[in-house]
């Protein structure tokens, strides 16, 4: 598969999961979707880090989703 989709995916996959950590910890619950969704969004950017030559510099990820989002848009 290729890296940077791999990177988007983790990205959108993490960030989902940050409301649904919010709202288990103001119910008192214990966030086991969540954590399964961090811990699944963690493995595929490691992936995508690992598997692209030259890694991945902080600076490029914008530039990194615009590419991926317009790729599987158009």
């Amino acid at each position: 598969m290729d890296p940077e989709l791999l990177l988007v995916i983790g990205l959108v996959v993490g960030g989902f999961s940050i409301p649904s950590i919010m709202g288990a910890l103001a119910d008192g619950r214990v966030p086991r979707a969540a954590s399964i969704a961090v811990m699944v969004s963690g493995a595929l950017i490691v992936l995508a880090i690992r598997d692209r030559p030259g890694g991945v510099a902080l600076a490029d990820i914008p530039d990194i989703f615009v590419s991926v989002v317009g790729r599987y848009i158009y």
